[in-house]
């Protein structure tokens, strides 16, 4: 890029900050705890301080991590943002009291209200659907929602990551709150019972299960086959034409979305600055740049999608309130534990 194209795109991101949080421009530092692990996340961070002048200090690591570190620290913490993937671990940081509520209207109008904490003390910025995914070669008949992972149809082609990743407790969650405890304990037994392999691995191991013919249907966030389509991906890109996808629920209530976001900490220092950090990953710059840098689903409606993310297609997604499907974890964790998902 050019100079005078930087200076363009500092120009229009210094505009679109100033109008989006209307708020004027002011230098200052501002303290990240992040457990987003993406190189890809340092345009958005680069981006904000040359529209702004604010220096980010980045401390990374795990979520529960710099949740514990955070509380720890009390009212001397220096963190003024917690940035995190999963519903399941921005209720976690609120219940354990490190966030705050904050009042901007700018983040209410952006951010859809299933999106964001009914307290303001999280909000969420970037999605990932999750996707069921099959062999084409050997699947004709692809389960056209979850609860069609339980079908005995499907036993022994099932991979699935295990029960302690956020993600499958989230699902399970989302599962308790849309079809009730019961339906939700006889889908996950059914899904064990269906099981190719123990689960293991991450969502990419899933992909790469199904090329490798361990297993025929599997699911995985929509971010980790777009990166896959998008760049190099060993054991999935080369082969990915063996793959087929769908978008489930779609004649019920929409693919399930993880959500990646962030809340100002309980006690930040420099809370004006958190605010304005918060508002910026709401405006359509950064949201953009969510899905381009990172091939995720922006959470502001009307954001253009990358074309590895475009190529998904289109879909409804579940609009449950992603608080309450957040205080059904640790029911979807005893569901779990009673049916026997390692």
């Amino acid at each position: 890029m050019s100079s005078s194209q930087s200076s363009l795109v500092c120009a229009a991101l210094a505009a679109c900050i100033t109008s989006t949080a209307g708020v004027a421009m002011a230098e200052g530092e501002l303290n990240l705890y992040s457990s987003r692990h993406y190189d890809t996340d340092e345009r958005l961070y680069s981006d904000f301080t040359d529209a702004t002048g604010i220096t980010i200090n980045r401390i990374e690591g795990k979520a529960d991590e710099l949740i514990a570190r955070m509380a720890a620290e009390g009212r001397n913490s220096p963190a003024d943002i917690l940035l995190t993937v999963d519903t399941s671990r921005l209720e976690r940081a609120k219940d354990s009291g490190v966030l705050q509520a904050i009042d901007s209207a700018v983040l209410e109008d952006r951010i859809p209200a299933n999106l964001q904490d009914s307290d303001n003390q999280w909000f969420g910025f970037s999605q990932r659907a999750r996707i069921i995914f099959y062999d084409k070669a050997d699947v004709t008949e692809p389960p056209l929602d979850y609860v069609s992972l339980a079908d005995p149809k499907y036993k022994g082609m099932v991979c699935h990551r295990s029960s302690s990743n956020v993600y499958s407790q989230t699902l399970l969650a989302a599962v308790i709150e849309n079809h009730g405890v019961e339906a939700a304990t006889d889908w996950a037994a059914g899904v064990v019972a269906n099981f190719a392999r123990d689960p293991e691995g991450g969502d990419t191991d899933q992909l790469r299960g199904l090329i490798s013919g361990e297993c025929d249907v599997s699911i995985s966030n929509s971010y980790y086959f777009a990166r896959a389509l998008r760049r190099d991906v060993k054991g999935v890109t080369a082969d990915i034409d063996r793959i087929g996808w769908l978008f489930p629920a779609q004649e019920a209530e929409g693919a399930h979305m993880n959500l990646s976001g962030g809340g100002v900490a309980a006690n930040a220092p420099n809370l004006e600055n958190a605010i304005k950090f918060m508002e910026y990953l709401s405006s359509e710059q950064a949201q953009a740049y969510f899905s381009a840098g990172n091939d995720e689903f922006p959470t502001v409606a009307g954001v253009p999608l990358s074309d590895s993310v475009a190529k998904l297609g289109e879909f409804t997604a579940d609009t449950v309130d992603l608080s309450k499907v957040a205080k059904n974890v640790s029911t979807a964790q005893e569901i779990f534990n009673q049916v026997g998902w390692k």
